[in-house]
């Protein structure tokens, strides 16, 4: 069977092919926006990079992050363009909340932890009790952990369970006694800002020290759910390594 030709010489055959092809283009370019909307305006992956928030999130830990939970602000969109200024459908994090933020004093990175104090609150550590409003918060002891890899001191480190007035209940690590964040000034909140820690109170550069206080426009969403993670310092990459190293016991773990 001859292919037919039009009057420019082009076959039916070649006119099949251009369409496949500009449709696999249209159908890549529907994909690469779709992608580009849900990273800007729903989820975006994070990599948890440090051990300052074990044992709640380990380092090799991939998670999604919220990015509506608190409506959106110039740190929320690729390369942070200065459009608007504030945020735009904004809510307030609640005390307990894992939060992913620019860092105040160099908003090009990226830093997780937990929200301890909200606007107006006066926050303290005294003797490595959290103190909230001058109220202690309870605190339990919870059995030990290990980390893996570089995190792996050898020892078993203490766990001690806090638990907010809100009903919110986490563990925390206390590796040392009387290290410099066990003992703190007074803290006063700002109005539109948040005091900041991580779970592991004595390896955690937080709002306790130069991360200081957190601006609202500077919160990128909330920690919701730990889709993928991987011990021992194992690299993405190195899938050979997968089997030995994944923690499936992380695998889709909802983030509290």
């Amino acid at each position: 069977m001859v292919a037919q030709e039009d009057k420019s010489g082009v076959t039916e055959k070649t006119k099949k092919a251009e369409s496949g092809l500009w449709e696999n283009v249209k159908v890549i370019i529907q994909a690469l926006l779709l992608a580009v909307v849900i990273r800007t305006v729903l989820f975006q992956p994070f990599t948890i990079p440090s051990g300052s928030m074990m044992p709640t999130l380990l380092v090799g830990d991939y998670l999604f992050v919220n990015k509506f939970s608190y409506g959106y602000s110039k740190y929320s969109l690729p390369f942070s363009p200065d459009l608007f200024s504030g945020r735009i459908f904004a809510s307030e994090p609640e005390r307990g909340d894992i939060v992913v933020f620019r860092f105040p004093p160099n908003p090009d990175i990226d830093y997780i932890k937990r929200v301890v104090g909200l606007p107006g609150d006066r926050v303290q550590v005294r003797d490595s009790v959290l103190y909230i409003n001058d109220k202690p918060v309870p605190r339990q002891p919870d059995g030990f952990f290990r980390a893996d890899g570089q995190y792996d001191t050898g020892e078993n480190i203490p766990v001690f369970r806090e638990t907010f007035d809100n009903g919110v209940s986490f563990d925390t690590l206390d590796t040392r006694i009387g290290t410099i964040g066990d003992n703190t000034r007074e803290f006063l909140v700002p109005e539109g800002h948040y005091f900041m820690m991580g779970d592991n109170r004595d390896n955690s550069a937080d709002s306790r020290f130069d991360v200081g206080f957190v601006p609202a426009e500077n919160l990128i969403g909330r920690a919701s759910l730990i889709f993928f993670s991987l011990g021992n310092d194992t690299a993405f990459r190195e899938i050979w390594k997968w089997p030995t190293n994944l923690r499936w016991d992380r695998l889709f773990k909802v983030v509290e």
